[in-house]
């Protein structure tokens, strides 16, 4: 027996259910179990983002303006709700609130991130972006104490390095969300109960990932 444009109808809009289900399980996930808030963001294709601007600066790599935040607790059917007005956002994280994030480039966060559990230091989630960076979690207010830390371990040009700290006000893209129609994110370290929900210190980090981004730069 054939199949009827009926039938190839129901199955993609199956599909699509699955799909959408997955997404906003997901999103659960980060609500329910890390305790992150999460905002729809905006898509690219062609370099057109969906936001609809034509000088839009950031295509496809943009938290939504007209999207609340679906915030920290939310559970599944909350998720669901909140989601639906959004289909094909993708999912991002604001940073500043749960956690804060140290970005280097990616060749050097994954060295950073085999030195760095050698040594058994307390590690809080990785993820690693399309266009070739790293982002480590870590404790919130990093970003604003940087510069002190790296000027204590030595690092009196902290320019020098490929290293910088995203705090309050900017988002990330989360895993496996797309990220300016380059590709999706990927967990390099995925969240676990004991790290998510209690990123570790940068200054734990701050050394190994200095001197490694230092390193790769040179």
């Amino acid at each position: 027996m054939g199949f009827t444009i009926g039938g190839i109808r129901e199955i993609r809009s199956g599909t699509r259910r699955r799909g959408r289900l997955a997404e906003c399980t997901l999103v659960a996930e980060f609500t329910g179990l890390w305790g992150w808030d999460v905002v729809p963001g905006a898509r690219a294709a062609g370099g057109a983002c969906s936001c609809g601007r034509p000088d839009c600066a950031a295509p496809g790599a943009h938290p939504l303006e007209f999207a609340p935040p679906v915030p920290a607790g939310a559970t599944l059917d909350e998720v669901s709700k909140a989601w639906s007005e959004f289909p094909g956002a993708s999912v991002m994280l604001p940073v500043g609130q749960a956690f804060d994030v140290l970005e280097v480039s990616e060749p050097a966060g994954r060295r950073a991130l085999v030195r760095l559990e050698r040594m058994g230091l307390p590690l809080g989630p990785v993820a690693a972006t399309p266009d070739g960076r790293a982002h480590f979690f870590v404790a919130p207010g990093a970003a604003a104490d940087l510069p002190r830390l790296l000027y204590r371990l030595g690092w009196d040009d902290p320019a020098a390095l490929d290293l910088r700290g995203l705090g309050p006000g900017t988002h990330i893209t989360a895993p496996p969300s797309d990220r300016g129609g380059l590709g999706p994110v990927r967990w390099l370290r995925p969240p676990a109960l004991d790290s998510a929900t209690r990123p570790p210190a940068a200054r734990l980090l701050l050394g190994a990932l200095a001197y490694v981004a230092h390193r790769s730069r040179g």
